[in-house]
């Protein structure tokens, strides 16, 4: 994944709060290509429904699970994603079409007064997808930003100068960069941290995920040897009269062996291309259902392994086949197979 969360905690003075002037500084970290930050209020029902929804900004990227309606590239400051349904209302009949909700502007301490603003409904997206609570309403930036200024009371440059945004998200150009640019964001006061590393957090199926890939490679490597050490043996026995002429011809036991072990090398390449292939377009095709179901953007690049877990997937089954082999093949050739050939008749 090619994101990483800025937080901001009210009262933590450790912790950069998230003012125009730190956002525009996190922008220009080398690497980062975009920063979106969020700013929560609230839009209630003006005229029909009894619903209050949490407003935040539109996620970076704005990969959410649109099930009608069309997501545009850049959202207008004028123009409101919602769920499909929440508390009861159904939405779908608002679908593009202009309508009115409600915000609270704060005239004083503990004191406000009920504004109305027109937002044209342009899709709605899956009631599943929770990542910032159950019914979440999506809006451009600035319009999230005005909402939230009212709220407090306050003009919105000062509100973004002064009080600043809840969080941020922050788009790098790969995902080798992410750790490098999470590094230079935190050493400035940030609170930063990858989207990867809170998948890896979550409770249950997904906090196993990760450990599970982990375990994985070991497990890899463990059966590429021993099946490479098997394959040895069973080939060493089954060419005894093979073995036995190159033996006649001035082979060495060293020749026999690494004649194994090129083998088994080879073996190791091919099927680890073959499972990189098959892993890759296997996770490719579950980027959409894993979106929704995570509640996290990814994307095609993101399912993509990086190039070291791609080298692993090659290399590992070629080191783990070749040192089978090589032990399997000296244990199996321990035994002269010029000899063995002849007593076998």
């Amino acid at each position: 994944m090619t994101r990483i969360d800025l937080s901001s905690f009210e009262g933590e003075d450790s912790v950069r709060p998230l003012t125009t002037t730190a956002l525009r500084e996190a922008s220009e970290v080398p690497g980062v290509e975009d920063v979106v930050a969020d700013y929560p209020a609230t839009l209630y029902a003006e005229r029909e429904g009894t619903y209050d929804l949490a407003s935040h900004t539109l996620p970076a990227g704005g990969e959410l699970p649109v099930v009608a309606g069309r997501l545009p590239e850049v959202l207008g400051a004028r123009q409101v994603v919602l769920p499909a349904e929440a508390q009861g209302t159904d939405f779908r009949p608002a679908l593009g079409r202009t309508v009115p909700f409600g915000y609270t502007r704060a005239t004083g301490a503990g004191t406000g007064t009920s504004e109305v603003v027109r937002l044209e409904v342009v899709a709605l997206y899956d009631p599943a997808w929770q990542v910032d609570g159950v019914g979440g309403a999506y809006l451009a930036e600035g319009t999230a930003a005005e909402l939230a200024a009212a709220r407090a009371g306050k003009p919105v440059g000062a509100f973004r100068a002064q009080d600043g945004a809840a969080g941020a998200v922050v788009a790098v150009g790969h995902q080798r960069q992410v750790d490098a640019v999470t590094q230079v964001l935190q050493e400035a006061g940030f609170a930063a941290s990858p989207v990867a590393d809170r998948v890896r957090q979550l409770p249950g199926l997904f906090g196993v995920a990760d450990l599970g890939m982990r375990a994985g490679v070991g497990v890899l490597g463990l059966t590429a040897f021993v099946l490479g050490w098997v394959r040895a043996r069973e080939s060493a026995r089954a060419r005894l009269e093979s073995f036995a002429v190159l033996r006649v011809l001035g082979g060495g036991r060293g020749d026999l062996q690494r004649l194994l072990l090129g083998e088994a090398a080879l073996t190791g390449l091919v099927a680890g291309g073959a499972g990189l292939a098959l892993g890759s377009g296997v996770s490719v095709a579950l980027v959409g259902p894993l979106s929704g179901l995570l509640g996290l953007p990814i994307g095609l690049a993101d399912a993509l392994p990086g190039v070291g877990w791609a080298l692993a997937a090659l290399v590992l089954p070629v080191v783990g086949l070749g040192a089978g082999a090589w032990a399997g093949g000296r244990t199996a050739l321990r035994e002269d197979p010029y000899l063995a050939a002849r007593a076998t008749g």
